[in-house]
């Protein structure tokens, strides 16, 4: 089966000088030239339902945002987040762009998915918007899937920014796992290794230094990827993929290169294969690097295809990297899977 992907460029959202604007995806396109071109199916977006919105985000929520958008351009939170008289109707393109990967695969008209839509979604709570984030796509894909019918599901968030809003909306959801890697020390400052207590095993986060790059998230691919996969048995995974952990991104500090991000969603990609009958679902997040967003958003479609000649590995970080070690062996501990 193919790999459906949707494009949500949202135009009309975009405010002057903010790093998350259509910019971002000013160097994408021209996918009929990619070598992954033929294992692609492209869906048309539609607008999520307020159904849809509701098995997340609260009534007053919706209403609140819908508001500030009818008001026109502004900004709404101190990250800042913004919108615009167009920003409702792109959050909800984006969510909507998700669902129907979502869906595709969940009724086997796909193999796996990438949603590339914005505005971002994992930092939006189900009581409030933040964090350039409007309504938490990735989140209400896993909703979709718990309300077809599946009973356990896995979120891995590698954005350099931890995803508060999913870990929130899925706080006391028994059925879902989330994992989240991220940059210690930033944005929005939730995240903690011991953050969940009473879910040890099923909200896992391993809060990062900066620039731990390529050896940190092999060995977070070998050894802390598959124990979360083993001890949960997932029967779909999705994936909250911000390119921003990329060592060049303007607004943090990653470390990971473009074959980097090859490697960790070839990884993922071969844990759902794995796990769940290759089900899994990517949906873009972060990344303010219009360049390696591009060359991150072509290594995903690498792995989903199976096409590893788009992964770009002479980008390599210029840094040093840090030994996290004993930082990973501390989060097997914590979460006793060793």
């Amino acid at each position: 089966m193919k790999t459906a992907c949707v494009l949500v460029p949202s135009a009309q959202h975009a405010y002057p000088g903010h790093p998350e604007g259509p910019e971002r995806f000013s160097l994408l396109g021209d996918w009929h030239l990619k070598p992954y071109s033929a294992a692609l199916a492209w869906l048309e977006p539609v607008k999520a339902h307020p159904a849809d919105l509701l098995t997340v985000h609260s009534q007053e929520m919706i209403h609140s945002l819908e508001q500030a958008c009818r008001t026109g351009a502004g900004v709404i939170d101190p990250a800042p987040t913004y919108v615009t008289a167009g920003s409702f109707e792109a959050a909800l393109t984006a969510a909507g762009g998700t669902l129907e990967c979502t869906r595709a695969v969940l009724e086997s008209r796909a193999g796996n998915a990438f949603a590339i839509v914005r505005p971002p979604g994992h930092h939006a709570e189900p009581g409030r918007s933040m964090g350039f984030c409007l309504f938490n796509n990735v989140a209400l894909a896993a909703r979709a899937a718990l309300q077809h019918g599946l009973q356990k599901l896995f979120i891995v968030d590698f954005d350099v920014h931890h995803g508060n809003g999913t870990q929130a909306a899925f706080w006391n959801e028994p059925r879902v796992a989330y994992f989240s890697t991220h940059q210690e020390g930033l944005y929005p400052g939730s995240g903690q290794m011991e953050e969940a207590p009473e879910a040890r095993g099923r909200l896992v986060n391993l809060p990062l230094p900066p620039r731990a790059g390529q050896a940190a998230f092999a060995l977070i691919a070998r050894e802390v990827l598959p124990r979360l996969v083993e001890r949960f048995q997932p029967e779909m995974m999705f994936v909250s993929a911000g390119f921003d952990a990329h060592w060049d991104d303007p607004l943090a500090e990653g470390g990971l290169s473009s074959a980097g991000y090859f490697r960790l969603a070839e990884r993922l990609v071969g844990l759902a294969q794995e796990a769940c009958r290759g089900r899994i679902v990517f949906v873009l997040e972060g990344g303010y690097h219009p360049a390696h967003l591009a060359t991150g958003v072509g290594a995903v479609l690498g792995a989903l295809t199976g096409s590893p000649s788009t992964a770009r590995p002479h980008d390599p970080s210029p840094y040093p990297e840090p030994d996290i070690r004993p930082r990973v062996d501390q989060l097997l501990q914590y979460h006793h899977f060793i």
